[in-house]
């Protein structure tokens, strides 16, 4: 028998929102989409997030909360869930980096940690 193995990859795409933008005001929104994949042998809910989202002036809002987008996935393994939302910078540059909290079937709990990524408008960065 398989030792029960938990392993949840996830993939982000960011895009600058350019029409919901006021740079003049301070406001860049941005867009991205996560493909969160149980690539595991054991079946798993997101319960919750927690994001820290910082700007190009140090500005760091976290956010967290049940779930994503008013769900709470259940992954079996080799299942995939994608969703998309969004982050109001002050600045045209910034990073997003958290965790899921998630539970797989036999109650154990574990994070899916969230790798830092880049949101910035589109010809600012090299």
């Amino acid at each position: 028998m398989k030792k029960p193995q938990c392993d949840i990859r996830i993939q982000v795409a960011t895009s600058y929102i350019d029409f919901e933008s006021e740079p003049t005001s301070d406001r860049y929104v941005f867009a991205y989409t996560i493909t969160i994949s149980n690539n595991g042998n054991v079946a798993a809910q997101l319960i919750s997030r927690h994001w820290i989202i910082t700007d190009a002036n140090g500005k760091v809002q976290e956010v967290s909360g049940d779930g994503v987008v008013g769900e709470q996935p259940y992954l079996n393994p080799g299942e995939e869930f994608r969703y998309s939302s969004g982050a109001v910078l002050e600045t045209p540059v910034g990073a997003m980096q958290g965790l899921y909290r998630m539970e797989a079937d036999g109650g154990i709990s574990f994070d899916a940690p969230i790798a830092p990524f880049t949101l910035a408008v589109p010809g600012l960065l090299n």
